[in-house]
């Protein structure tokens, strides 16, 4: 049992809707079905894949439903986070009574394989030139809080497994248990605009003993060279964009 990630499917299956992504170069060329090909061929039933945000380019969710059936016929169980670009995301409750493989996480954590799995759509950082205080501020501020929140999940069942495991009870010796939990921070915008500043996503990540992150949003040459990857203060950071990974999910943990 293994655990991927990638994000930014920008999946189009909605009649009508198409939006071709070859006008964005190469590395979009037939990238839905060069992304089922990896994945049929790498992900078993059993396995867990974190898709971090952009995963349909429809704006309701009657629409974006062709993508998520599309997906939900993949192996394994998938974990959705929110993009900037996911416009049909809307009530949490009903999204996950949809799918038996797919949940959709805000607000909260999900556990797999020794891992907790936490984050946010996150967005753009004050560092940014774009950022705007009047416009920006709030929706960074609540993307805060919704990462906290989900960090502050993994951290209150950790504790509730860590008890549950010294009372003895059949119930918690599990295949689920695990000697130290690793939280494994995920976002769809990446954590800081410039590798060189540092953002209220890093500090809450370095607040809560997160050692990896995981990002999705930034797409073409000149974003890859100047995003934040590997390690910076004790945390690794990595990419997932789909056209960053050429398709493939990233093995996260096998």
């Amino acid at each position: 049992m293994s655990i991927y990630a990638i994000a930014d499917l920008h999946l189009s299956f909605t009649p009508g809707k198409e939006k071709p992504m070859d006008i964005f170069g190469p590395r979009w060329h037939d990238h839905a079905g060069r992304l089922k090909e990896h994945w049929c061929r790498e992900i078993k039933e059993e396995d867990t894949v974190i898709v971090a945000g952009d995963i349909s380019w429809a704006l309701k969710l009657e629409e974006a439903k062709f993508d998520l059936d599309w997906v939900d016929d993949l192996p394994g169980h998938k974990v959705f986070l929110k993009g900037n670009h996911d416009l049909w995301w809307n009530g949490i409750t009903r999204l996950n009574r949809m799918y038996d493989s797919i949940t959709f996480l805000q607000n909260d954590c999900y556990f797999a394989e020794g891992i907790y799995i936490c984050g946010s759509r996150g967005w753009i950082t004050p560092d940014n030139e774009e950022y705007v205080a009047d416009e920006d501020e709030k929706i960074y501020k609540r993307e805060m809080l919704r990462l906290e929140a989900s960090l502050q999940q993994a951290e209150a069942d950790m504790k509730r497994r860590s008890a549950a495991q010294g009372s003895g009870k059949d119930w918690d010796l599990s295949p689920e248990k695990v000697e130290k939990p690793e939280i494994l921070g995920v976002l769809h915008y990446p954590p800081v605009s410039k590798p060189a500043a540092f953002s209220g996503f890093q500090q809450l990540f370095e607040d809560h003993g997160v050692k990896r992150v995981i990002y999705g949003h930034i797409h073409g040459e000149e974003g890859f060279q100047n995003t934040i990857m590997g390690d910076y203060r004790g945390i690794r950071y990595q990419l997932v964009s789909l056209d960053y990974l050429n398709c493939k999910p990233l093995l996260i943990k096998e």
